[in-house]
């Protein structure tokens, strides 16, 4: 077997030419292939190439600060991008947002799966992930704006149900971040957080016949065979990280072994979050936890949750998941999203979302940006910024249980509790439960459809999704329906009688007693 190339991250970006598809492996601020990125960006802005590529990836990559997939978004440099995620990426939304570049928005977990099928050479892949919402062609297809016409998901009839085929993709780059490499390239990821889809990735880029290049710590002798998540056979090119901030287990933060398995930490040692909006809704959702369940906990408020549970002493009666690939411990938040501390095992993400897509998850807890009379959520567009949905519909559509957590205003909110009551001392300026979402990332008819059941919880009132619309169900002792509500709603919530008391243990800077 021949040794592999190693080469300097400005030779590999010289292997990286005009109109090529290019795919990185990364998951938001974790196993960013950074010096890879930065070269060809760099190549770029000195030379003007490569230019027109096609940049496809699953996951959110970057954070906000230039990294990941922003590395991407200059004008003549990228010609389409096809992603999962953009949030992390302002400088690629806005470029999208110009129309300088055509842009598609797919489910984060399709689009992992999509590589391994663009491996196995088959026309793309067939699921019911995404229907109803916007990426069903029938309503935008994942088109971000008016330059993008073409579409790459077709609805199709199989065995009498509707499915959506998300068409293979062509990869020529793939561009890979990892720990260790051997002299024939065989590469072991054991300093990572999470693997995401870089076995996937890979064999895509192989069997398309392109090139794999990874960026390692340092080529050692001797790997671990069970360890390896890319055979040499695959790889031809390795790069050694030289920078190395450029290799940072997750954007500016500091490497963490806790979340790769190398040691565990007594998790009383995680600092609780005081008293907080944020903290009541993740309090409030944490009533809903059953024990022996499997969970998938959304970036944001839902992060609270994991806190509040390990502050009640109940963190162990479940098992948390998170869809880059961590089963079990503590998933974390910031730029650590992606990670778990103390994870039982973690997964490759296509095959967590594999678990994820057959109903493995009993219940999701995921953001709430929008809602409207119809139940349905938007998470991926607003106005002029593109968030993207992530993994956001593929786990949104499959849970055995739904809970949306997010404040009832947005801009400015400020409470605060007294004697086990809520005050709004400060409204928020925008209303999130309006008439009609600007995007549907979640479709309440098909959860009417699949009768799954939704709940949406606010620091103030909770309400349900029932075949005939939405319901206001409980509200926060001290607020006011009307004025704290009502009048701050699209739409007017159907009632069954009056809606009951939140339970006021909530609203008190006190351990709740949930275990």
């Amino acid at each position: 077997m021949a040794k592999v190339k190693i080469l300097t991250a400005a030779e590999a970006a010289n292997l990286v030419e005009d109109g090529m598809t290019v795919s990185t492996n990364g998951f938001v601020a974790c196993d960013l292939p950074e010096e890879l990125t930065s070269a060809l960006e760099k190549r770029f802005l000195e030379t003007g190439s490569p230019k027109n590529l096609t940049y496809f990836y699953a996951a959110g990559q970057g954070n906000r600060d230039g990294s990941g997939a922003d590395h991407f978004a200059h004008e003549g440099m990228t010609s389409t991008v096809i992603a999962g995620h953009y949030n992390m990426a302002p400088k690629l939304g806005e470029l999208i947002m110009q129309n300088k570049i055509k842009a598609y928005n797919l489910p984060q977990g399709t689009l992992s799966q999509l590589y391994r099928d663009i491996a196995a050479k088959k026309l793309g892949t067939l699921t019911h992930v995404g229907l109803y919402t916007f990426a069903d062609p029938r309503v935008e297809g994942g088109k971000l704006n008016d330059i993008t016409t073409e579409d790459l998901v077709e609805v199709v009839n199989i065995c009498g149900e509707e499915r959506l085929l998300y068409k293979a993709i062509h990869v020529d780059v793939a561009l890979i971040r990892a720990t260790y490499a051997d002299e024939y390239g065989n590469i072991t990821m054991e300093h990572e957080c999470c693997t995401a889809e870089a076995t996937a990735i890979a064999q895509a880029a192989k069997n398309c016949g392109g090139k794999v290049i990874v960026q390692v710590e340092k080529v050692v002798t001797d790997v671990d065979p069970k360890l390896v998540k890319v055979p040499g056979i695959y790889v031809d090119a390795v790069v050694v990280t030289e920078n190395k901030e450029n290799h940072t287990q997750c954007v500016g933060c500091e490497y963490d072994g806790s979340m790769t398995g190398e040691f565990r930490v007594p998790l009383g040692s995680l600092e609780a979050p005081s008293l907080s909006p944020k903290k009541i809704i993740g309090r409030r959702a944490a009533m809903e936890l059953r024990p022996d369940t499997v969970v998938n906990l959304g970036i944001g408020i839902p992060e609270y949750i994991s806190m509040v549970a390990n502050e009640e002493g109940i963190g162990d009666h479940f098992t948390l998941t998170v869809e880059a690939g961590p089963v079990g411990g503590v998933p974390q938040g910031g730029p650590q999203f992606g990670g778990a501390v103390n994870a039982q095992a973690i997964l490759d993400q296509p095959a967590q979302f594999d678990f994820y897509d057959g109903g493995g998850v009993d219940d999701a807890f995921l953001g709430l940006a929008q809602a409207d009379k119809d139940g349905n959520i938007n998470v991926s567009k607003f106005g002029p910024r593109i968030a993207g949905c992530g993994g956001f519909v593929n786990i949104t559509q499959n849970a055995k249980r739904v809970y949306y957590c997010g404040t009832f205003t947005a801009g400015g909110l400020k409470c605060s509790t007294k004697d086990g009551k809520l005050i709004i001392d400060q409204e928020g300026k925008s209303d999130k439960f309006i008439d009609t979402v600007e995007q549907i990332t979640f479709s309440g008819k098909y959860a009417n459809k699949v009768g799954q059941p939704v709940m949406y919880i606010t620091e103030r009132a909770v309400f349900e999704l029932r075949e005939d619309g939405v319901y206001l169900t409980e509200v926060a002792p001290g607020i006011d329906i009307q004025t704290q509500i009502l009048d701050h709603m699209g739409f007017v919530p159907k009632m069954d009688g009056e809606p009951k008391l939140m339970d006021e243990r909530i609203f008190k800077d006190e351990i709740m007693g949930l275990e």
